[in-house]
């Protein structure tokens, strides 16, 4: 019988509400039998949690520290393994390509971070000792996940999503892959962006979140009473598309539409879209129900008649991969009105489980939507293959396949 799994999860934060696939991932390997420990740089700070962050065995250790502590870890690492320690601080002040872009940490900090994980581990592994060392984002985390492979001589691999994969300066992508045993990320666009810039540096995985199709699943019931529900969710940023997203509901107002929209999420960008509503006209229309948990979530899914989210390329390069939100959307049969940006067009078909709308185009998203709108066969049609497509994206089995990489990596040691 194979030993025991232990993974580190390195994070920027925990828990962050717009971070569930994490959330998820991590409960499905715990459920697989993986020990996970959650070693975070800072605490989000969030105070709406999703319920099912109870259900998480993980211990939580963020790496903030007070100095007494900060010195102490140092003090246990050093004393483990000076050369290690030495030449890990010296890796991180010589190697600049390291640094830079959406990386917020300097040498001296990423060096302090990885020390404190490190001494963590020793402590956490006395019983069962770490086999593998994994952090989420391809900036800070996998910046301090690989000091800590450093230290610790564990093998690490990191999973890279969106901005902070292409904000970072492609010298410390290849810099940090390089360390790896493999890159690991969320759609075919950044699996083949990665590939172009690592070349052979380490290899390149697309294992995709999925979804839990045990909570996100079509709801009984025919067709309910009063205007069509237009479904939106997530965070009120730009990359978002939630502006092209309003002024295609104009058109569809100033076409004698009926509908309701309403746009589940928060964000810094809340005040001036509800400005633009107003401005459109779409006060009585469209609603911003706020940040919600899954749990109230899945009903807002449940009772949706459509699907709609439009995200963009921003022109900092910022974009989605995969929206988790699609898919659970998809899983609740909902047909879906979405932009090809990033990996959606690899999850959502044309004409099968949604509509697809190229570029900018806002009469376009309208007609996409008012032709849903109008036709409830077409709505049922899309709605059944987002289910079928769905079905492909089952989370349960991307943990199978996480739990697989991070054990071929151990017995590689």
């Amino acid at each position: 019988m194979p030993a025991r799994l232990k993974v580190a999860y390195v994070l920027r934060s925990w828990p962050r509400l717009s971070q569930t696939f994490i959330l998820n991932e991590i409960r499905e390997l715990e459920r697989l039998g993986v020990a996970v420990s959650i070693l975070a740089l800072v605490r989000s700070g969030e105070s709406l949690v999703q319920a099912e962050v109870a259900d998480v065995r993980a211990p939580v250790r963020y790496l903030e520290a007070s100095p007494v502590r900060r010195a102490t870890s140092h003090l246990h690492v050093l004393s483990r393994s000076p050369w290690r320690y030495a030449r890990t601080l010296a890796y991180a002040h010589r190697r600049r390509q390291l640094f830079g872009g959406y990386t917020e940490s300097g040498p001296s900090a990423a060096f302090g971070a990885a020390v404190r994980a490190a001494d963590e581990l020793a402590r956490q592994g006395r019983d069962i000792a770490f086999s593998h060392i994994h952090a989420h984002f391809a900036h800070d985390p996998a910046l301090v996940a690989l000091l800590v492979h450093q230290l610790t001589g564990l093998p690490f691999t990191f999973t890279a999503h969106a901005r902070d994969l292409y904000q970072i300066p492609d010298r410390a992508l290849v810099a940090r892959a390089r360390e790896a045993v493999a890159v690991i990320t969320c759609c075919r666009a950044n699996h083949d962006h990665i590939s172009r810039v690592v070349a052979h540096a380490a290899p390149v995985e697309l294992i995709y979140h999925g979804v839990d199709r045990r909570r996100f699943a079509p709801a009984g019931g025919g067709m309910r009473p009063g205007a069509p529900l237009i479904l939106s969710v997530g965070r009120l940023v730009e990359k978002k598309g939630f502006d092209d997203l309003l002024e295609a509901c104009a058109v569809l107002a100033g076409n004698g539409k009926r509908f309701r929209c309403a746009i589940y999420g928060d964000g810094p960008d809340r005040g001036r879209l509800e400005s633009l509503r107003d401005r459109l006209g779409l006060g009585e229309a469209v609603s911003f129900e706020g940040a919600r948990t899954h749990a109230e979530l899945v009903p807002a899914f449940q009772r949706a008649d459509i699907f709609a989210l439009t995200p963009r390329v921003t022109e900092d390069g910022d974009r989605d991969g995969v929206p988790n939100v699609l898919l659970e959307a998809m899983a609740c049969a909902k047909p879906v009105v979405s932009t090809p940006v990033g990996g959606i067009a690899e999850v959502v078909r044309d004409g099968v489980s949604g509509l697809l709308i190229g570029g900018r185009d806002t009469a376009a998203i309208a007609a996409g939507i008012g032709a849903l709108l109008d036709d409830a066969a077409l709505r049922q049609r899309l709605g059944a293959g987002a289910a079928q497509t769905a079905a492909d994206f089952d989370g349960r089995n991307a943990a199978r396949r996480l739990a697989a990489l991070f054990r071929g990596a151990e017995s590689q040691r």
